[in-house]
């Protein structure tokens, strides 16, 4: 046997690079991932939409001198299974090139540190037409001519996108600068959510300061941490491999219990139903979210459920995590955790969605509707010992009784459940019971205070069951205020 060394055609392997899956908001997420890595406090992305279009990373991080530099352009300068730092956000030393050639054909890097500058470019078309891994190792005056050096006031990095073919839609014509602003908010929001604890200055990550076309990125929060509603459930460490893995669930505010503003900001792109489930952290970046990896299926009962998962670098192998950073697999052990943290918030989020509903089908609220659950079957039944039904099943007389239960059951099985269900997911927080006119309200209190009298009941105490009967309870300033008419009609009688 002879060993022959086979190195991968430049041409071919190049082009195979540029096709990872990444979209123009992962991409600058690995650049923004070696930012924070080098320390920086501030990343200032510039976006220029005219002539032709071009992309700037700009850091204050640590810098690079030339050999570093050298080895940060080479594909897979670094090994997934060398042991990283904790704060290293990087994994296979390819995120600075794969993340730049998905977007453009050119890509040139300057650096600065200990007040010396180097520069080095990738141009795609020449590896292509020659064939060959060839680097490109700019000059001083090369580095002053492609512009941005001037950024670099101490140490820092720059990062250029040139040559934007995948960023550049040939179809939209006209409208291509809208196209790529477009494009550039998809990312704005990308980014202040993955990096949200970093922009928030959350201990123990450092805080940074993001910046697009000079507007600061603002952090979203998915777990409206912040928020006096928002339920905090206690947080859970398990180690695995001598690693400790951090796990804590949230369960969000009901809208009635923040302002419209800021429920449809908290809702996401997409809504609650599709943002609930997991949300995996690797040193404090954002890995994956929205998803309960098939643990349980999205439901509205859940759609306010969050579930905070903190991984360190060194359980990368276990999570299977991906060149783009974008995507992971729980270990076993872990997903086992994953699912009885599941099992206890299912409960605690349906109890937040249908806080209202919950009270309705309490023992201590006498409901018009009672709610049944029968071998994974639940039903909405009429609530037969309701004070007002039980009068008039009182008094319609045996001829009549059999009807009257003939008309409660024919409500019942017409309950439009699934136009409820598609309202309700489209559209929970408009969804509003209708308001009863004060003249039906008066013959209805009437009818439930002559049955209490008749029973013997003193008003105090109607009025303490009245609190606890719908649709009395929701209305008790309109049933106090003709309580009051009713005796003063009495005493004048």
């Amino acid at each position: 046997m002879k060993k022959v060394p086979t190195e991968p055609r430049a041409a071919s392997l190049i082009e195979s690079m540029r096709d990872l899956g990444y979209s123009l908001e992962t991409a600058l997420a690995d650049i923004i991932d070696n930012s924070i890595t080098a320390s920086a406090k501030n990343v200032d992305i510039h976006f220029e939409a005219d002539g032709e279009p071009s992309i700037c990373i700009v850091d204050d991080g640590h810098g690079m001198s030339e050999c570093e530099l050298f080895e940060a352009m080479r594909p897979g300068c670094i090994s997934p299974i060398e042991r990283r730092s904790s704060t290293d956000l990087g994994r296979f030393g390819l995120g600075l090139k794969t993340a730049s050639f998905s977007q453009c054909r050119q890509l040139t890097v300057f650096s600065r540190k200990d007040g010396a500058i180097c520069g080095a470019r990738w141009d795609l078309d020449e590896v292509v037409r020659e064939d060959e891994w060839l680097l490109q190792i700019l000059n001083d005056e090369e580095i002053e001519a492609a512009g941005w050096s001037d950024r670099l006031d101490g140490s820092g990095t720059v990062v250029i996108w040139e040559k934007l073919d995948r960023l550049i839609d040939q179809t939209s014509g006209t409208n291509l600068k809208d196209h790529l602003y477009e494009c550039l908010d998809v990312a704005r929001k990308y980014i202040a959510l993955v990096f949200h604890r970093f922009l928030q200055g959350e201990k123990p990550f450092p805080k940074i300061t993001l910046r697009i076309n000079e507007g600061p990125v603002e952090p979203f929060d998915p777990f409206n941490n912040r928020h006096p509603a928002t339920q905090h459930l206690t947080e859970e460490v398990h180690k695995i491999e001598g690693h400790r893995v951090k796990i804590q669930a949230f369960i969000l505010p009901h809208h009635k219990k923040c302002t419209r503003a800021e429920y449809d900001h908290h809702a996401g792109e997409g809504g609650y139903l599709r943002n609930q489930g997991f949300y995996v952290y690797r040193n404090g970046r954002l890995i994956i979210h929205r998803t309960w990896f098939r643990i349980v299926k999205q439901s509205q009962l859940t759609q306010l459920a969050r579930v905070r998962v903190d991984m360190p670098s060194g359980l990368d192998h276990l999570w299977k995590i991906d060149v783009r950073k974008a995507s992971a697999q729980p270990p076993f052990a872990v997903r086992e955790k994953l699912k009885q943290i599941v099992e206890r918030i299912t409960g605690a989020s349906g109890r937040v969605y249908t806080f209202k509903g919950k009270k309705l089908v309490g023992p201590e609220i006498n409901s018009l509707w009672i709610r049944k659950a029968k071998h994974n079957e639940i039903a909405y039944e009429v609530n037969r010992d309701h004070p007002v039904l039980k009068h008039f099943a009182e008094h319609i007389g045996e001829e009549h009784a059999g009807r009257f239960n003939a008309v409660i059951r024919a409500v019942e099985q017409c309950f439009p459940v699934d136009a409820f269900f598609a309202d309700a997911a489209g559209n929970a927080e408009g969804m509003r019971s209708g308001d009863i006119p004060e003249d039906i309200m008066k013959e209805l209190l009437d009818i439930a205070v002559d049955s209490f009298l008749s029973q013997g009941l003193e008003m105090g105490a109607i009025i303490n069951i009245l609190e606890r009967t719908d649709p009395y309870r929701n209305n008790m300033e309109t049933v106090h205020a003709l309580l009051d008419r009713r005796d003063e009609i009495q005493n004048v009688c």
